[in-house]
């Protein structure tokens, strides 16, 4: 369990869709939009997690149209939110954070959901790396076991990563620094879009 945690911390570290989409709503509409986006991510992590668990991610794994479809609705989502973050990158003013309502929450946990659920590889993964570290013949509950300490450490770095975000908020909200974080993380996300959608599984 110990090198599986440790395994997945340096998964979840390296930088990816979910840290960009992450980093732009927090500086953008605040922390509990961050963590709501967290949370959402979280959730599409587990929806592969349990496909993984009980066999239902071979069939994206084995299948070339069923990879293809996801990953066509994968590359298409991270399109569109590179895309708009970009536009939204106009030095129009002074920025400031909106106060989050419950109905944006929502908005941003389901950004966080999709950007997981609709993202091929994330179920690959699930189904290459979890097996590595179970025996043989392991019961689904075993496999979920060890999805919940990977999202425990999805939940914690993220938290961390958050937090600190919010504590240099004040400096990262300067109009020239919110443009650059801006038209940076709308630039990746565009860029993680188009790694995906030339990706040979």
């Amino acid at each position: 369990m110990l090198s599986f945690l440790l395994a997945s911390w340096v998964l979840v570290a390296i930088p990816g869709p979910d840290q960009a989409l992450i980093t732009r709503n927090a500086l953008v509409h605040g922390r509990r939009a961050a963590f709501s986006t967290m949370l959402g991510g979280a959730s599409g992590l587990g929806v592969h997690a349990v496909a993984a668990a009980f066999g239902l991610s071979a069939l994206i794994n084995a299948s070339a149209t069923a990879y293809t479809m996801l990953k066509v609705l994968g590359v298409s989502y991270l399109l569109y939110l590179g895309v708009t973050t970009l536009v939204s990158a106009r030095p129009e003013g002074q920025f400031h954070v909106p106060s989050a309502t419950r109905a944006g929450a929502w908005r941003f946990a389901r950004q966080g959901a999709t950007s997981n659920a609709l993202n091929p590889k994330v179920a690959v993964f699930f189904l290459t790396f979890l097996p590595q570290f179970l025996p043989s013949h392991a019961p689904p509950l075993m496999a979920l076991a060890l999805a919940g300490g990977f999202a425990a450490v999805y939940l914690s770095w993220f938290t961390l990563y958050i937090v600190l975000l919010d504590h240099f908020g004040r400096q990262l909200r300067r109009q020239r620094v919110q443009l650059w974080l801006q038209r940076t993380t709308g630039g990746l996300l565009l860029t993680f879009g188009v790694r995906l959608a030339f990706d040979r599984r």
